[in-house]
Formats: C-alpha cells, sequence, structure tokens
C-alpha cells in the first residue's frame, strides 16, 4: 500500500507468534479481543477499562498488552500490511493520517459524541478527508518543571504565570551562579522544546493549511532563534550532553533546575523518585516577552485516539467497546487512574485528583488549555520529521547557520509534503 513499507515475512512471523492478531472467539462463545499499547504506566488504566466493560458484557475478554514505543510500530505496520491488527490499539497523530489515508482503519466516526470533545481531540483522531477513524483518548499539554531547593539555594521566587523567557534566562543564570548546576535544559526536542516557544513568538510549523513548512516566517524565527540560542550560555547542557542523558534523568539526578515535561510523564516520575518528592514542582510555561503576533503565551497540546482495523471481524463488537471507552464512564475511569487527562470535556479534574497526596501543581496543566496549539503534523510528518531533527542539529554544532538551517527545513517539509499531496491528488 502506498505510503505503507512492505515488511519481510520474518517479520510477519515474529508477530504471529507473539500474537499481536485479533483473538477470535474461544469454544464456550465467549469473543476474546486483543487491545494493544505502548506504556506500562498506563496498563492498569487500561484494564480498569476493559474490566469495567466486560462487566456489563461478561461474553467480552480483552487482554491488554504492552509493548515498547519502537516495537509497536514496527508490528503494527507489519499487522497492517498482513491485515492481522490487533483488535483495539493506540493511535498516535505521528501515524494516524498514514493508516488512516491507507483504509486501514475503520470509521469512527457514528460512535463519538462529538460535542463532548475539543476540536484538537477531534482533529487528533481524524484522516485527512475529516472523518473520525478513532476514538479520542486523552489530551495533554506541556509545562515547567523546576527544583525548589536550587531557587531556593539562588534565591529566585519559583516559575508562575508571570514568568517571560527574561525570567527563564535571568533565573537560569543565578542558579548557574549560586550552584554551579544547570539552569533551564534547552532539548533539542518538538514538541517538548522548541515548538512551545515558536508558537509563543506568534509563529507556527506549518501553515495552517498544513501543506507547507513555515520556518522562514519571522515570528518562527524568532522562537528558534531564542531556543537554540539558550545553548550558548553555561547553563545550559550542549546537545552533545542531551545524547548520552534525557534532560528528565539530569534533572531527577539534580543536575539541573529546569526542563519542560508533559502531563502524562507526571504520575510515573513521582512514583519512580520519591526521594525527590516536595523537591520539584511545575509551572505553566514562560510567555514571550514581545511576540511578533498574540499574547506570548502557548504550549503544543497532543492526545491519542482508540482504533481498529477497518476489517476486523469483531467490528460491531470492537466499536461498542470503542464507544465505551470515549463514554463519560470510560473516560472517567482513565481518569480517576491517573493514566492520562480524558480527551472527554469537563473531566479533568477526575485526573487532577490523582495527585492530592503529592505537593505538586498539577493544574497548571490544566489551566494551558485555554492557549494550546495543536501538536504539529501533517500527513508526511513520517517523512520529514528524521530529517529536520537533523538539520537541526547541524545548526547547534555550528554546520549551519541559523538561516541556512531554517531554509534547509522549510525545504525538506516542502518537499516530502508536495510529494504527498500529489499523490493523494492523483
Amino acid at each position: 500500500m502506498k505510503k505503507l513499507k512492505h515488511i519481510a515475512v520474518v517479520v510477519l512471523a515474529a508477530l504471529m507468534l507473539l500474537g499481536l492478531a485479533g483473538c477470535g472467539s474461544a469454544d464456550d462463545g465467549t469473543v476474546n479481543l486483543t487491545f494493544q499499547i505502548w506504556d506500562v504506566a498506563q496498563r492498569d488504566g487500561m484494564q480498569a477499562m476493559c474490566d469495567a466493560y466486560t462487566e456489563q458484557h461478561p461474553d467480552v475478554h480483552i487482554e491488554v498488552q504492552v509493548t515498547s514505543w519502537d516495537e509497536y510500530w514496527t508490528k503494527l505496520e507489519a499487522a497492517a500490511m498482513a491485515n492481522k491488527m490487533p483488535d483495539i490499539f493506540w493511535m498516535h497523530t505521528n501515524e494516524i493520517l498514514k493508516y488512516a489515508d491507507n483504509g486501514k482503519l475503520a470509521d469512527c466516526s457514528d460512535i463519538v459524541d462529538t460535542e463532548h470533545f475539543s476540536e484538537i481531540s477531534l482533529s487528533n483522531a481524524s484522516g485527512s478527508d475529516g472523518k473520525l477513524y478513532g476514538v479520542p483518548k486523552d489530551k495533554d499539554t506541556v509545562g515547567l518543571v523546576y527544583n525548589k531547593e536550587m531557587f531556593d539555594a539562588a534565591g529566585v521566587s519559583y516559575p508562575d504565570e508571570t514568568w517571560t523567557w527574561d525570567d527563564l534566562v535571568e533565573a537560569s543564570q543565578k542558579i548557574y551562579d549560586a550552584t554551579g548546576l544547570y539552569g533551564y535544559m534547552a532539548y533539542g526536542d518538538d514538541q517538548l522544546g522548541y515548538w512551545n516557544f515558536v508558537y509563543q513568538a506568534g509563529g507556527s510549523i506549518l501553515t495552517e493549511d498544513k501543506t507547507r513548512a513555515n520556518f522562514t516566517d519571522p515570528a518562527t524565527r524568532k522562537g528558534m532563534e531564542f531556543y537554540i540560542g539558550l545553548q550558548d550560555n553555561a547553563w545550559c547542557p550542549t546537545q552533545t550532553y542531551f545524547a548520552e542523558t534525557a534532560p528528565g534523568t539530569a534533572f531527577f539526578s539534580e543536575k539541573g533546575a529546569m526542563f519542560l515535561e508533559g502531563n502524562w510523564n507526571i504520575l510515573s516520575e513521582l512514583q519512580n523518585y520519591p526521594e525527590m518528592v516536595g523537591k520539584w514542582d511545575v509551572a505553566v510555561l514562560p510567555a514571550c516577552p514581545d511576540p511578533v503576533s498574540g499574547d506570548g503565551r502557548a504550549t503544543i497540546s497532543n492526545g491519542l485516539s482508540y482504533a481498529t482495523s477497518a476489517t476486523n471481524k469483531h467490528l460491531d463488537i470492537v466499536k461498542d467497546v470503542l464507544k465505551f471507552f470515549g463514554s463519560e464512564e470510560g473516560q472517567r475511569i482513565q481518569g480517576e487512574s491517573g493514566a492520562a487527562i480524558p480527551a472527554y470535556e469537563g473531566l479533568e479534574d477526575t485526573w487532577v485528583g490523582v495527585f492530592e497526596e503529592y505537593p505538586i501543581n498539577v493544574e497548571c496543566f490544566i489551566d494551558m488549555f485555554d492557549y494550546c496549539v495543536q501538536s504539529v503534523n501533517n500527513a508526511a510528518r513520517p517523512e520529514w520529521k528524521t530529517e529536520v531533527t537533523e538539520i537541526l542539529l547541524k545548526i547547534y554544532t555550528g554546520d549551519l547557520t541559523l538561516d541556512e538551517g531554517l531554509a534547509q527545513m522549510q525545504t525538506a517539509v516542502d518537499e516530502a509534503s508536495a510529494e504527498y499531496y500529489e499523490e493523494e491528488a492523483a
């Protein structure tokens, strides 16, 4: 199929041996369904939803299977080529257009009550034709995580909604001067890095119709220049450092004072670093003090969806399960499990309530939905993402000037997008 690679027979054989395809019916009439996810931290939450459904439908059994992120997509693509996809699986915005546009996903438009989901959540579950090829699962924002003890040592007030980029820089310098430790760790990531700053400056990564890049726009350049330029300070690690040490690892090893983090990781970080509880907190992202347009505030917001194959032999049953997953009851269970912020509007507090025992301000993630921006994506993103990342690293190393790099990023996205959309038109 167009845009789906041909997978070797040996991979398909391994896929079948691992039982990642839909299971079918047992001799006693029970319908056995597989549910594939990539995050072990959310297994219990997903199982709780499945148990709630099967309690009402005892003739259905759902097995939650967890695999790693990279392995997940290799196996899912192999399964798609063999028409043996899991019965239920998570779909990411990075990949949904590829699968939906190639007819691999079932149309879920008839089982989603759209009035309960934001435009961003619905867009995250949609194909290029505007139909829903998944049921919105969750939504997220990006916040500024900071070490309170390092701020105290430097005599710096904690970040809050009044902070701008200038405060971020000033605090980082004071913390470095007082402690010798890193300030803000500006990792060269997109969703957890420069994308946020680009939109705060009033720019964008893609044009409004998503068919071209917008890297050469003055506002986009402003955000990129600021973010990349942070590495020129002694208080910011280089990208060579990050190649060996993730910013989160550095933060929880108490090597640096700040980094950007998505709400989806906060609970596991509290659980995995109990000795750090009370030492750190999270705040809304600092605003651009002088944006080219807008009010200077933005945070990237993404969200997963639940999906199934267009050729699933138990499609009616599976779609009933997905309808439950997208219902108020199903989404409430997900939120109360701490798995993720429900995509269902009005249930955000179910997720916030999970953190009552912790001294942490997770409400800031909810506050930022007021000015969140949909995560960057178009149908050609799998083709240009790696190249754009490679060009970004060349800017960081000085192999390219900022303007040379932005021009090359523009070309990379435009060429990949033009090729995809030209094929679609043909």
